[in-house]
């Protein structure tokens, strides 16, 4: 890592990008024009960050946000790609060799594992929890304390929920992030209801609303989500790796 160059205003590099001298650059980190690097931003070795991302932002929240907490340093592992417009938070840690989208969200306090991929304009909300080797497809919404485990599969469109009250309930009452387990399956279009677990190796298929907890290696489909069959070996993961 380079060190902080204390005491510097901020600077414009030469490809006209903002970089506050409070963040923490790799000496053969790439920083593309009009990106915006906030004080506190650690930038791992071979990092690149594309035109027009912004790193480190501060969350503003409105009076009783749940988002409420602590705001640490964005920590950015070796090899990361930060494509254009992409926005990441301060507080959040992003895995190395992982690839944040176009126009995707990654929020304060959340953990992207290594070797994920963050779909175009796709959030991971506050204190979620994405594990390694994830793919995470275009406009998907992983909600605020969700866990994803390692080598899960999220398709285009896909929605998460941790609210069964949607805002009508107690100040500090917790969410209810869904849980996805290892090597699940998740199909484009599908909304999962708060606190919802899919089992590990799980198939959901496309456009079904799950409304309660999934097996392992179970295929669910239809609104509301019922298990239909079970994965058969031959599509498990370790035969696809």
């Amino acid at each position: 890592m380079a060190e902080v160059a204390g005491g510097e205003p901020p600077r414009l590099t030469e490809s006209g990008a903002f970089v506050s001298p409070d963040a923490r650059l790799a000496p053969d980190a790439e920083v593309q024009p009009g990106a915006v690097i906030h004080a506190g931003t650690v930038l791992g070795a071979g990092c690149l960050v594309e035109s027009g991302a912004v790193l480190g932002k501060r969350p503003r929240l409105r009076p009783g946000s749940s988002a409420r907490g602590e705001v640490g340093d964005l920590v950015v592992g070796d090899g990361v790609t930060i494509c254009c417009g992409a926005v990441v938070y301060a507080g959040a840690r992003i895995g190395e060799g992982a690839i944040i989208g176009d126009q995707s969200q990654v929020r304060e306090r959340a953990v992207v594992g290594s070797r994920t991929v963050v779909g175009r304009g796709s959030t991971v909300d506050f204190d979620a929890v994405v594990g390694a080797r994830v793919s995470i497809q275009t406009l998907v919404y992983v909600t605020a304390g969700a866990v994803v485990e390692d080598d899960v599969f999220i398709g285009p469109g896909a929605v998460m929920t941790n609210d069964d009250t949607m805002g009508r309930h107690a100040s500090g009452q917790a969410l209810a992030g869904p849980v996805l387990r290892r090597g699940c399956r998740v199909g484009g279009g599908v909304v999962l209801t708060p606190g919802t677990v899919v089992g590990e190796e799980a198939f959901i298929a496309a456009g079904a609303v799950v409304t309660g907890d999934v097996a392992a290696r179970d295929v669910v489909m239809g609104v509301p989500g019922r298990p239909v069959r079970r994965v058969g070996d031959e599509d498990l993961l370790d035969r696809w790796r």
